[in-house]
């Protein structure tokens, strides 16, 4: 993910990027996609591209940096008690939406989570789970952070590879219970 541009004209640019780059991701995969391509539809020059990305697949984890935000904002989307059958409504939100756009996501998330999207996602959801663990004065941070992250990222990618049969309703209920119990499993 690149950082949160201070200039205006940067923040615009970068945005006409990641619009062009899932616009062309709507034609053909990103295998098959081109920076010319990319910069013609983004009205920018080539230059301008390189200037603010270094190639395709980091342009492509910016454009799909929202899924991170919004996967680490759906799985803490609760308070008090959590209920193991009943997800939090943006955790459902979260993979209907996922699901129709599932594509350009399939491409940098690979089976099991790895791939590039996978690391930036597995990273900020750790971090935020290990902060959350902490506060709350649970037991072993970085161990239950480490598991909520693998468990999420490695589930929602093999879904998305359609190695998980499941609606997004389903799996959404299905992660969140694994989760849960994941939470709820006594230390030696």
């Amino acid at each position: 993910m690149t950082a949160v541009p201070t200039d205006p004209r940067t923040a615009r640019t970068q945005a006409k990027l990641r619009r062009a780059l899932l616009e062309e991701c709507t034609h053909g995969p990103l295998a098959e996609v081109s920076v010319t391509a990319v910069v013609r539809r983004a009205g920018v020059g080539r230059a301008t591209f390189y200037l603010h990305y270094g190639d395709l697949e980091a342009l492509a984890v910016d454009a799909c940096a929202d899924i991170v935000r919004e996967a680490v904002e759906a799985l803490h989307a609760w308070r008090g008690t959590p209920d193991p059958g009943m997800p939090p409504p943006a955790l459902l939100t979260f993979f209907d939406g996922l699901a129709s756009q599932a594509a350009p996501y399939r491409e940098l998330l690979s089976p099991g989570g790895s791939g590039p999207l996978g690391h930036v996602l597995h990273r900020d959801l750790r971090a935020r789970s290990h902060t959350e663990r902490a506060l709350a004065g649970a037991p072993a941070p970085d161990l239950f952070a480490s598991a909520v992250a693998a468990t999420f990222v490695g589930v929602l990618a093999d879904w998305l590879h359609g190695l998980i049969e499941a609606t997004p309703a389903q799996i959404a209920r299905w992660i969140w219970r694994l989760l849960v119990h994941l939470h709820r499993t006594p230390l030696p």
